[in-house]
């Protein structure tokens, strides 16, 4: 998946990535934050968050210096000049922050998904080509075994042809988890989000499958989204199914707010056997002309693939290139393609066609 390159200058360690952190309004931040004294692939130099509240909530958490601490990202960017900055803000927010920071030749890493419009994707990868600088989406899925042992079983013909993909995303539901008040503000506003759960969660199947089709496109989305919960979620879907048709292949994508319990599973059909994974560890596999499928333990992740910051230096320091893998912009925007499609197709009740991408 990811495409290794020689490593440059001697074999001596390289110096920590200088990231900036942008945004608190994610609730993922907590468990970057909680992360970061246990990697050394990086060191925190700044947090731009303008709510003066919640920097101060998080400073008292994390034991963060007040001296981190900026409420403008632009004079952030200036004073501390990052090799990358960490996006946690509300989806919408996205487009800003990378321009700023590729204006300034800095590299951006942004939580899932890359953006709430097409439009807003194709000024990202634009400002990225003239920039010449990154821009990395990170998945929690990305750091699973199991689905990284799913790329090995399809890639390496296990499977055969691949025919049919189901793929399933979501949790109870954010208001039902807890999540933090500042998160669910906009989490649950069509504008700042995108969608409900049709792209909080719909984005993960996407960026899957592109993958499993190798950055093809599909030729047509199909959606359906809807409101279980309209006492809850007024303003947005807490419920949608994504069918995306390939010359040979379906995906079926559900996402929901309305699951029993927190999943993030995968299935796999080709017509010589499938693959489903189970949790970030293992997989459920039969193969055709045994009467029974077997259980298989996904082989660890070793650096840099095994989480986001390890994964993030190893692209900056020019390592490995992400061309193709499930952060990597290319695969980000076929990714818009379908949520943007997806949302058309239930807003219209008619399947989207998919064209190339200008």
């Amino acid at each position: 998946m990811l495409y290794s390159l020689p490593a440059a200058g001697a074999d001596e360690p390289e110096k920590p990535l200088r990231v900036a952190l942008v945004g608190l309004v994610h609730g993922h931040a907590k468990g970057f934050l909680s992360s970061l004294p246990k990697n050394d692939s990086a060191t925190l130099v700044a947090i731009v968050e303008p709510q003066e509240s919640l920097a101060k909530d998080y400073a008292a958490k994390f034991h963060l210096d007040a001296k981190l601490f900026y409420t403008d990202v632009e004079k952030m960017l200036t004073e501390q000049h990052p090799d990358a900055v960490l996006v946690y803000t509300a989806i919408a927010d996205h487009r800003k922050v990378i321009e700023a920071a590729a204006h300034h030749h800095i590299s951006s890493m942004v939580e899932k998904p890359l953006a709430t419009t097409l439009d807003d994707a194709l000024a990202i990868r634009n400002i990225a080509r003239k920039q010449n600088v990154q821009v990395l989406v990170n998945y929690e899925t990305t750091w699973y075994a199991s689905n990284h042992e799913l790329f090995g079983e399809a890639s390496t013909g296990k499977l055969g042809d691949i025919r049919k993909v189901v793929i399933h995303d979501g949790h109870e539901g954010p208001k039902e988890i807890n999540v933090e008040p500042e998160f669910l503000t906009w989490l649950t506003d069509p504008a700042q989000n995108g969608a409900g759960a049709l792209f909080d969660f719909g984005c993960y199947g996407a960026d899957l499958t592109t993958v499993l089709m190798h950055g093809q496109a599909p030729l047509s989305v199909t959606a359906v989204a809807q409101t279980d919960k309209p006492e809850i979620y007024p303003r947005v879907d807490d419920d949608a199914t994504i069918i995306l048709r390939y010359p040979k292949t379906q995906a079926v994508l559900m996402p929901s707010w309305n699951w029993s319990f927190s999943r993030k599973d995968s299935e796999v059909y080709g017509n010589s056997g499938y693959a489903i994974t189970v949790g970030p560890d293992h997989l459920r596999v039969r193969y055709r002309g045994q009467e029974a499928e077997s259980q298989i333990t996904a082989s660890p992740l070793t650096p840099p693939e095994n989480n986001s910051l390890n994964y993030l230096a190893a692209v900056l320091h020019g390592h490995l290139d992400p061309r193709g893998d499930l952060s990597s912009l290319g695969t980000n925007m076929v990714v818009m393609q379908i949520l943007d499609a997806a949302r058309r197709s239930a807003q219209t009740g008619r399947a989207v066609s998919i064209s190339p991408l200008p």
